[in-house]
């Protein structure tokens, strides 16, 4: 595999990497005290990141009150490579979209797909427990390059650079 660095060379390379992987912490900013984050499943929608969420949870009401948030987009494995993806963020009450990423989401924690004749039951859950989309577009990545030590490495090469604010387009 390339080196991470290389692979978050391009605008296109840093959305190719979204759309590979599925989980991130979504943070954002509360009324008081420190920033809030919490790990979540999301979906890609053309260039926009959507989470599906009950309207009622922190995340739904900060992004109603600021309008934005802060992704960083895991790569699933170790050592981890890491992305941050900013931009503007709305709550997105299309109730048929958000049942479609609900549906897409549970295809991914199980790791199987999920019958049509499911949604439902998915609907009645969305329904039920008032879920809605958090839908991002992002502006802005940032990402910094990971630095590791293997086994036996006695760290003589290891150096750390500064992140990079980078476009998204």
């Amino acid at each position: 595999m390339a080196d991470a660095s290389v692979l978050m060379a391009t605008s296109e390379n840093r959305r190719e990497f979204v759309q590979r992987y599925r989980t991130c912490v979504f943070a954002f900013n509360r009324k008081q005290g420190p920033p809030s984050m919490s790990i979540v499943y999301y979906v890609c929608d053309g260039d926009d990141i959507l989470i599906a969420t009950m309207a009622a949870r922190a995340k739904s009401k900060a992004v109603a009150r600021l309008g934005e948030a802060s992704l960083c987009i895991l790569d699933e494995k170790w050592p981890m490579t890491y992305m941050q993806v900013l931009g503007p963020t709305v709550v997105d009450r299309d109730f048929d979209k958000t049942v479609d990423v609900m549906k897409k989401v549970g295809e991914i924690m199980s790791g199987n797909p999920i019958p049509d004749e499911a949604r439902p039951v998915i609907e009645d859950m969305a329904r039920r427990e008032d879920r809605v989309l958090l839908r991002m577009t992002p502006e802005w990545t940032v990402y910094t390059p990971p630095v590791h030590l293997n086994a036996g490495d006695d760290g003589a090469k290891l150096q750390h650079g500064l992140a990079a604010r980078l476009p998204w387009r």
